[in-house]
């Protein structure tokens, strides 16, 4: 969180005499950017509204939870009206940079012209504990759960929003601003309605620019990333970028360049092959396909403007575009069950131990039915024509993908504990009582929390040779509040989260794809392949 870049130090004019170098403060340091204004305690914003929240509005149920802190509902007490509350915990910037990214997240909400696709900044409030930011409130949900819901868009909706993306994006750079963290989660729908407008909601990773300026911080999630970030030489450009992977995932319902690590998802992006040969492609139209790839161009040079995407011929004839679902929700959740993490797998197991007879009286039904050999274990050949009779006319490629997520010992059969666990996720079974139950298999002390040495014992059987990179991973992805242990709330977070693919924090691009960057650059064959295309 936060841009190395964005203030430039001072200096002395040219030929001016040597100034005296200065002990600069520590930007780590405790005591760093604490204002006179609140005495010993952190000063965060320039210019709030007022210091009280409370002394106009009332926050109500909580709408969401993030790294930072909570967004809660938020009533005006003099008018009635209903906002969105983004209260910061102070406790968690941590460093300089937080403070200055949350900052920068203000001024350039108050600094871009009101637009109908960009929420909108009302009020900013500070007290000793916390920021809180409010804003217009979206009720519509996320972008991204309506593609999961329907598992992709027809094209002409799909053009619709891309559209509504690119003008957002274009207003940005006309401002002088570079969003850095376009993806679907950041877009919110105003309200429930099919034509409600959609508006960009998180502005915490932009930064403003100048004409010709370039940035080196890695910022924004890996899957949305383009080549030119993390070679660390980038300008606005990555913003069309980005909107071209959503308009990717729009159009077949998974991201274009994925992978299992996150070095193999850098070096898809590095090579930057994109697959136009499996469903629903082949029923994509061209002038689609043709827009998707000048968004993806690896060369920011030749990659679409905002108003080259505006102008193609594609959305010029959005209203044209075909309105045929293109299918296959399906496979999009068996890609996040491939990678999905050991803990949420075994989860899956033991909720799968505590379903009824009834529960699970269909997914045993289609077990026994696809278990030709009646040896308790489903070969790939068996789930393929068992799929086949149950009317999935699913492609090989896509079985193999379902065989290989399902079977988590490796052994190439699914046994039943298997073929219920990815049952249950496709199916999204799992009460609260069931995810209760299945948390306290995990908390063996019942002390209310997965400890490290807990989640090791659980999940024993389960692991490899690379155990503790793992765990480690595991601890870094589900604990949010970083205590070093996984709390319900944060378990059951995981369980019910809409695809990992798409969970990749702040905190995880900053520190694990800074290092990898330099990796992947220092690799010769993929420098050469890079720079040949």
């Amino acid at each position: 969180m936060g841009n190395c870049c964005w203030a430039p130090a001072s200096r002395s004019e040219e030929g001016g005499p040597k100034q005296k170098k200065e002990t600069k403060p520590n930007p780590y340091a405790l005591d760093y950017n604490r204002g006179p204004s609140y005495g010993s305690k952190l000063a965060v914003l320039v210019e709030p509204t007022a210091k009280d929240i409370t002394s106009r509005y009332v926050l109500g149920a909580e709408l969401g939870r993030g790294e930072f802190g909570i967004t809660y509902l938020c009533t005006d007490k003099s008018t009635g009206e209903v906002f969105a509350c983004k209260s910061i915990s102070k406790k968690k910037l941590r460093t300089a940079v937080d403070i200055e990214d949350v900052r920068r997240e203000v001024e350039i909400m108050r600094h871009l012209p009101g637009h109908p696709n960009i929420v909108k900044l009302k009020d900013t409030y500070e007290d000793e504990g916390d920021v809180h930011l409010v804003m217009e409130l979206c009720e519509g949900g996320e972008l991204f759960d309506r593609i999961v819901a329907r598992g992709h868009y027809t094209e002409r909706a799909a053009a619709g929003i891309t559209k509504t993306i690119i003008e957002v994006v274009q207003n940005c750079h006309k401002h002088g601003v570079i969003h850095r963290d376009l993806k679907p989660e950041n877009f919110l729908f105003a309200n429930k309605k099919e034509n409600s407008p959609l508006k960009a909601i998180d502005f915490g990773l932009s930064v403003f620019f100048g004409p010709g300026e370039r940035f080196s911080e890695i910022v924004g999630s890996p899957y949305y990333m383009a080549p030119e970030v993390l070679k660390r030489n980038y300008g606005p450009e990555v913003d069309v970028w980005s909107a071209g992977v959503i308009l990717y995932i729009l159009l077949c319902g998974v991201p274009p360049f994925w992978a299992e690590t996150e070095q193999g998802i850098a070096q898809a992006i590095i090579r930057c092959a994109i697959d136009f040969n499996r469903d629903p492609w082949p029923l994509v139209s061209d002038n689609a396909k043709d827009l998707v790839r000048r968004m993806l161009e690896p060369d920011p040079t030749k990659r679409l403007t905002a108003q080259g995407v505006l102008d193609h011929t594609w959305l010029q004839n959005a209203k044209k575009a075909p309105n045929v679902s293109l299918g296959e929700t399906v496979r999009a959740r068996l890609k996040q069950f491939s990678v999905m993490n050991k803990l949420k797998k075994k989860a899956l197991r033991v909720v799968a131990e505590q379903l009824s007879v009834e529960e699970v009286a269909g997914i045993k039904e289609m077990f026994q039915m696809m278990d030709v050999s009646n040896n308790g274990k489903i070969t790939l050949e068996e789930l393929k024509i068992g799929l086949h009779k149950l009317g999935q006319h699913i492609p090989d490629p896509d079985v193999q993908i379902l065989m290989e997520a399902a079977d988590v010992d490796g052994n190439g059969t699914l046994d039943y504990g298997e073929f219920v666990a990815v049952s249950i996720h496709l199916k999204k079974i799992g009460n609260d009582e069931h995810l209760r139950e299945a948390f306290g298999y995990f908390d063996q002390n019942k002390s209310g929390y997965i400890e490290i040495e807990e989640l090791r014992d659980s999940l024993a059987d389960d692991l490899g040779p690379n155990s503790e990179e793992v765990i480690n991973a595991i601890i870094h992805d589900v604990d949010t509040d970083k205590d070093g242990r996984i709390s319900y709330e944060e378990f059951v977070a995981m369980m019910k989260a809409g695809t990992d693919w798409r969970k990749a924090s702040r905190q995880y691009s900053r520190e694990r794809f800074n290092s990898l960057s330099l990796k992947l650059m220092l690799d010769g064959s993929l420098q050469v392949e890079a720079e040949s295309r």
